[in-house]
């Protein structure tokens, strides 16, 4: 099956082959690419393997998070053997309770009082009352899933999952259909569906699972859930705009073997005006220094016109000032289009009712070669 596809996008993304044979490329997402070519198992395997001794539906809110971060320790002792060819995976019993079983019930706590994104709305989702922003209980909804050809080099053909809603409100969002309005028009799935969607994704060429949206992070319950049934090896590939808190991210750490975070705004100002996310910057290059630390990264950068001096370049002098340039590629984006609201209200929108211009990309462009930041490559 894998061949069949190979022969049917190989001709349309030939970069996606030659990407591979770039030897910095494989240092920088040299433990994905491990992961990818099944060298290595997912890091949700090896938390499947961490066995605990105790039972984590019995503890309070504040012992399972004493039992998660002992846990912890082991998985990165593991992991780091592991990677470093000094044990595999089969050598690993398969416990009666594992570090991921701690992860699930977490999970589901924190449902109950949402603190998934850094909205911290705390609205019992688990009982089915609405989150503040997300409008999601507890169910999760697919919109579609399917091998994308349009991801970055190094992930084609991505196994991408797009879930309902979002805990961001842009108002140039390109997938509004699915993020803003009629959230609930996808597929209910459980944990369950979820993983079968996840296996049949690899077994038919996927590199990884993408998960995207919308949003996966109000999804976070479900996901986490899914891998204690999923049965094959694949990389896990968190696609978000990093809006999480830090309890969400601890959870994610030791499951994403690689980060492809959409790092928007160099403000507060712009993020509020433009998405309604308050505590913007400062919420999201926290996270993207922990995501650094626990997997490799692409991180996306998407050029609004208008916005180079506020947005394009801080944001790239943050990168290059705070992320390892060792291990980091940037996409620097041309996509923008003026869609949902601004494409309705152009008038009002004016300062981003176009596309970027070529000299905004170059310069763009420019600062980012200047800064020594890696791009993600194309062949």
């Amino acid at each position: 099956m894998r061949r069949m596809l190979f022969g049917s996008w190989i001709l349309y993304r030939p970069d996606a082959v030659q990407v591979w044979k770039n030897q910095d490329v494989i240092r920088r997402l040299s433990w994905y690419y491990k992961v990818m070519k099944d060298i290595k198992p997912a890091k949700f395997m090896i938390a499947k393997r961490i066995e605990v001794h105790d039972d984590p539906r019995k503890l309070d809110f504040e012992g399972l998070w004493d039992l998660h971060d002992k846990a912890a320790k082991d998985f990165r002792r593991t992991f780091s053997d592991i990677k470093n060819d000094n044990l595999t995976l089969s050598e690993l019993e398969k416990p009666k309770t594992s570090f991921l079983d701690v992860k699930i019930e977490l999970t589901k706590r924190m449902l109950k009082k949402c603190i998934f994104c850094e909205r911290k709305c705390m609205v019992d989702r688990a009982n089915g009352h609405l989150g503040l922003v997300c409008k999601l209980d507890y169910k999760t909804y697919v919109h579609s899933w399917f091998h994308h050809l349009g991801e970055e080099s190094p992930l084609v053909p991505s196994g991408t999952i797009f879930y309902g809603s979002c805990n961001f409100r842009c108002i140039y969002c390109q997938n509004y259909d699915i993020s803003q309005t009629e959230i609930y028009s996808g597929v209910e799935v459980t944990a369950k569906e979820l993983a079968v969607i996840q296996k049949e994704l690899r077994v038919n060429g996927a590199r990884n699972i993408n998960h995207v949206g919308g949003e996966p992070t109000p999804n976070l319950h479900t996901i986490v859930e899914s891998l204690k049934y999923l049965d094959i090896n694949v990389p896990q590939l968190w696609n978000s705009n990093m809006y999480l808190t830090v309890e969400s991210m601890k959870i994610l750490v030791d499951i994403i073997d690689i980060w492809l975070p959409d790092f928007k705004y160099g403000n507060n100002e712009c993020a509020m005006r433009l998405s309604s996310a308050p505590k913007y910057f400062e919420t999201v290059t926290r996270n993207l220094e922990i995501a650094i630390k626990h997997g490799d990264m692409i991180i996306r950068h998407l050029v609004l016109p208008n916005h180079l001096e506020c947005c394009t370049k801080p944001i790239l002098r943050w990168i290059a000032k705070n992320l390892p340039k060792d291990k980091v590629l940037v996409n620097i984006m041309a996509q923008y289009r003026p869609e949902y609201l601004v494409a309705k209200h152009p008038s009002k929108w004016s300062e981003i009712a176009r596309r970027p211009t070529h000299k905004e990309m170059v310069e763009a462009y420019s600062l980012a070669k200047s800064l020594g930041i890696a791009f993600e490559p194309v062949s």
